[in-house]
C-alpha cells in the first residue's frame, strides 16, 4: 500500500515524449506548466478510475 505523503516527481519521461508536430496537442515548452498539467491529467485519471471501479450505483 502506498504511504499518504508520496510525492509525484517531476514526470521528465512524459515532457521529454511530448508528441512534436501534433495538431491535436500544443507542445508544452515550461517545464513547471507541463507538471502541473500532467498533475490534473492524472488526478482526473485516477477518479475515473476510481468511479469505474465503484460502478454505477451512485448517482
Amino acid at each position: 500500500m502506498a504511504s499518504k505523503n508520496t510525492k509525484i516527481k517531476f514526470p521528465l519521461w512524459h515532457y521529454l515524449n511530448q508528441p512534436l508536430f501534433s495538431p491535436k496537442t500544443k507542445l508544452i515548452w515550461n517545464p513547471h506548466r507541463f507538471a502541473l498539467l500532467w498533475r490534473i491529467q492524472l488526478l482526473e485519471r485516477c477518479l475515473v478510475k476510481h468511479s469505474d471501479a465503484k460502478g454505477h450505483h451512485q448517482s
